[in-house]
């Protein structure tokens, strides 16, 4: 198996490409991990994980930057190749980014990436929070257990979202989403490679994920 992390400029790059490879290890799949930004590498991938970490429109206009790569990213998703999004690159796969600006992104799932309200909790939501979920409900939550914590760093959350593309949410002044999927492509808010054990599981889940 080839898996794509997009180079764009944006993510924790060398963490991703590990932590990748060690889920490749514990779900017995051999896996070469590619970190690249040549679109041709991306469309003969068999999974594609675009990581991100920053402002919205600086993501969108950095993925926009090299040359052939949104266009990539789209058709071979749309052709049924497993995608990945972690952080601002989960954020990417929405309608718009209202951070700086108005920014078109993907438009894989509703809603808008906005300010989150947080109701006096302090911005950004950085640290250790719980994940809330029904248990079974995806094989991308597969062995995870609800409140399990994950990794979080943002300010600018989902909202106005389809119900039936979040999977998982967390609580940070309020719900947040958490874990999206629409079809073959899926994205965390949160740090997948931060998050140690419970990371890793989800990255297996998405290695052996046959949508």
């Amino acid at each position: 198996m080839r898996i794509a992390v997009v180079d764009y400029g944006s993510g924790n790059l060398a963490s991703a490409s590990r932590a990748l490879a060690l889920a490749a290890d514990r779900a017995g799949l051999p896996a070469e991990v590619l970190v690249t930004a040549e679109p041709e590498v991306v469309a003969n991938a068999q999974r594609i994980v675009l990581p991100g970490q920053g402002a919205f429109a600086d993501c969108a206009a950095g993925l926009a930057a090299v040359p052939g790569m949104r266009d990539v990213i789209e058709r071979a998703t749309a052709r049924g190749t497993p995608f990945l999004g972690i952080c601002v690159g989960m954020q990417l796969m929405a309608e718009r980014g209202l951070e700086h600006g108005v920014t078109p992104g993907f438009g894989w799932i509703k809603g808008d990436i906005a300010e989150m309200e947080a109701r006096g909790l302090r911005l950004p939501q950085m640290g250790w929070n719980g994940l809330d979920f029904v248990p079974g409900s995806h094989p991308l939550l597969d062995g995870l257990q609800p409140d399990d914590h994950v990794y979080f760093v943002h300010s600018y959350a989902l909202t106005n979202g389809m119900a039936g593309e979040t999977i998982a949410t967390t609580d940070y002044g309020g719900v947040v989403p958490a874990v999206v999927v629409a079809g073959n492509r899926a994205g965390t808010q949160f740090h997948v490679e931060k998050s140690q054990d419970v990371g890793i599981r989800l990255l297996s889940n998405f290695l052996l994920w046959a949508p």
